[in-house]
């Protein structure tokens, strides 16, 4: 799958200020005089002849490089002023070129393979944001752990490959994390893998959809950091798959588009100003967990399922419970 530019950071709150994928061409390099003051912003690439006087720019803080050489990543590492620094498209073999670069506070690598050790990233002691996403030949992520720093963390893999997650212990040494997101992952470590998330006290937000993991590992992430936003997954959710448009004679077609927007969040409203709700008939009871299966809303065996699913998920928060107070009691 080729990059999207799709512009994937979770930028509420204070997190992220590196400029969206879509508007890094604007800066790219082009001809700039080399030394120039006023260029704080930059990227460079492969195709860009006059890449080297990116390390003249006495205020450059941001720097993308999409599809960069050998040559220009090694020469980065000399660059100490950025602050935010975006890669996509590049196999370096390892990222020790970024060790020097102790000033970074926001990384995003996109599509970056041909090394596995995360380690380097572990020694910015400034790193606060962190997107990784399509990183092939990564599995282990415990190189992270030394990220002291780190407040949003984002693992990635893509709509046609799942990124491998080892374990989740590296998560221990990031007590500041205030945001994780996992999409498209998956992690076959057993229960309770999930266990290290209980030490994150700072967390405010845990974006994971219900099908990347184990059934129990939800209900220990539910036990373990309720409160948290994106921790409600319950035993099942209800899933359209389909949906209609607003029927004329509904009550909600007379409402101001405004009014739609802050009170009826089951009406979507389209560009072209039409508004469409989701299609009873093709509604499904989805089940919480990797593989935990689905009922369609109208069949006679719904209730039935549903009320197992629900007693088995109250047994493992039960057991999630005991689990969290003796870890926090440890």
């Amino acid at each position: 799958m080729r990059h999207h530019f799709g512009d994937f950071l979770d930028r509420d709150g204070s997190y992220w200020t590196i400029v969206p994928n879509r508007e890094r061409y604007a800066h790219r390099i082009d001809d700039v005089p080399e030394g120039s003051a006023d260029i704080t912003i930059t990227t460079i690439g492969k195709e860009d002849e006059n890449w080297a006087r990116a390390l003249s720019f006495p205020n450059l803080v941001e720097l993308t490089l999409h599809e960069p050489t050998a040559e220009q990543l090694t020469a980065i590492g000399a660059m100490p002023s950025i602050k935010r620094l975006r890669i996509t498209h590049a196999r370096p073999q390892t990222l020790d070129f970024i060790r020097t670069m102790r000033g970074v506070e926001e990384l995003v690598l996109e599509y970056v393979s041909g090394f596995s050790d995360l380690s380097p990233l572990g020694e910015l002691p400034n790193l606060r944001a962190l997107h990784m996403e399509n990183l092939r030949r990564v599995s282990s992520f415990g190189g992270l752990a030394g990220a002291a720093s780190l407040r949003y963390l984002a693992i990635y893999g893509t709509t046609d490959w799942e990124q491998p997650i080892e374990d989740f212990e590296f998560l221990r040494g990031l007590s500041q994390l205030e945001v994780f997101a996992l999409w498209q992952a998956k992690c076959r470590a057993p229960y309770p893998a999930m266990r290290p998330a209980i030490h994150l006290r700072q967390l405010k937000k845990l974006r994971i959809h219900r099908s990347y993991l184990a059934t129990d590992e939800f209900a220990l992430l539910e036990e373990a950091l309720g409160g948290v936003e994106g921790t409600a997954w319950g035993p099942f959710e209800t899933v359209a798959r389909s949906q209609i448009p607003l029927p004329a004679d509904d009550a909600r077609a007379r409402l101001s588009d405004d009014v739609i927007r802050a009170s009826h969040p089951e009406v979507s409203l389209h560009y072209n100003g039409q508004r469409f709700i989701d299609d009873p008939t093709s509604r499904w009871f989805e089940f919480t967990g990797r593989a935990a299966g689905r009922v369609k809303c109208s069949s006679a065996s719904a209730e039935a399922k549903c009320l197992e699913k629900s007693q088995l998920y109250e047994g493992m928060r039960q057991r999630a419970r005991a689990l969290v107070e003796q870890e926090r009691a440890a």
